[in-house]
């Protein structure tokens, strides 16, 4: 499976949703998986961006439903990017 980074910010709605029930983040996350992408890791991160999401999709088309999905709620505005675990770019060099 791919990797991919998802850097998200939260809108105002999102800020207001998370506030008043913080668990909600989780949900979300259990959603995700629903859509047949996997997270590997998360977190909350200071500076131009609100959260980093670390998944594992079959594709480039289910991590950019996850990506729709999410922002077309308007509570979160996601930027994705592909990820390449270093030791399989220094192997595809080899090649």
């Amino acid at each position: 499976m791919a990797r991919y980074l998802m850097m998200s910010n939260l809108t105002d709605g999102g800020r207001k949703t998370i506030k008043a029930n913080p668990e909600r983040i989780l949900e979300v996350n259990k959603e995700v998986e629903t859509m047949g992408v996997k997270i590997i890791a998360q977190y909350v991160v200071l500076g131009d961006f609100d959260f980093l999401t670390i998944l594992e999709a079959p594709n480039n088309e289910a991590i950019a439903k996850v990506a729709i999905e999410l922002g077309a709620r308007g509570t979160l505005n996601p930027k994705t990017v592909a990820a390449i675990k270093l030791e399989d770019f220094i192997a595809s060099l080899k090649k």
